[in-house]
């Protein structure tokens, strides 16, 4: 029986993982599933949305269930979940040598520092002014509107947990700096250079999760991640809106 509890603790834990870092449902109950069925557990049932898991060793065990209540963006973690989940099914790792090693994951920090990160989304947005048909000079305060805009997302996020008002705040900062450099002679075009600084925030990843899980089946968590990237967007969007009406 411990193994077994052992064995439903491998797979919360690398499905807590996958969905915190923003992984498809239907990837998540997949990796459980095989992971249960590598360790002899081959009636196990997993269900997963993005905001909760529930998984039951047997349809006459006990369900474990277990609520997910922060998702961000680590698809570095995602892959070492899954070069574990492929190191179990080949019978290479005991339960308690996996379940060591995602622990190890799960506590790991995010692989970029968050000056990286701002500086990455930086570079970022003055690439996609230009490829959006922006001119050489609207390239620098693109540049410095998309790393001012994520510096401030990540800062709000830590004031604030909702995820909209900080993005909401980021989209106001990048909209204040470009008229602000426009109107200083900084910049040609102004719509280039707003479009190309917010796409650093544009939730494309979950766009992508949500078509997938659809297509997959998986219609409780498609439609919320689409809801999701509905509110993203329109948060970013309002707060460019916000300063374009009074300014």
């Amino acid at each position: 029986m411990k193994e077994k509890v052992a064995v439903a603790k491998v797979c919360m834990l690398a499905g807590k993982i996958m969905l915190e870092c923003g992984a498809e449902t239907y990837r998540v109950e997949d990796t459980m599933n095989r992971i249960a069925a590598a360790f002899g557990l081959h009636d196990a049932q997993s269900y997963a949305t993005p905001t909760g898991i529930n998984f039951s060793m047997d349809s006459s065990e006990a369900t474990h269930f277990r609520r997910i209540s922060h998702r961000a963006t680590d698809l570095h973690k995602i892959a070492e979940v899954n070069s574990i989940s492929r190191r179990i099914t080949a019978g290479e790792l005991t339960v308690y040598e996996a379940n060591l090693l995602l622990n190890n994951v799960s506590e790991a920090k995010l692989a970029f520092p968050y000056w990286l990160q701002i500086i990455a989304a930086a570079f970022v947005s003055g690439s996609f002014t230009i490829m959006f048909g922006g001119s050489w000079p609207d390239f620098l305060p693109s540049f410095i509107a998309g790393g001012l805009g994520f510096a401030a997302m990540l800062g709000a996020e830590k004031i604030v947990e909702i995820r909209f008002i900080a993005e909401f705040f980021a989209s106001l900062i990048i909209g204040l700096a470009s008229i602000l450099f426009i109107t200083q002679g900084v910049g040609v075009d102004l719509d280039k250079i707003i479009i190309g600084a917010v796409m650093p925030l544009v939730p494309g990843l979950h766009i992508t999760n949500a078509v997938r899980d659809l297509m997959a089946g998986h219609l409780v968590a498609g439609l919320s991640k689409g809801a999701e990237a509905i509110l993203t967007s329109f948060a970013i969007g309002a707060g460019v809106a916000v300063v374009l009406a009074f300014i």
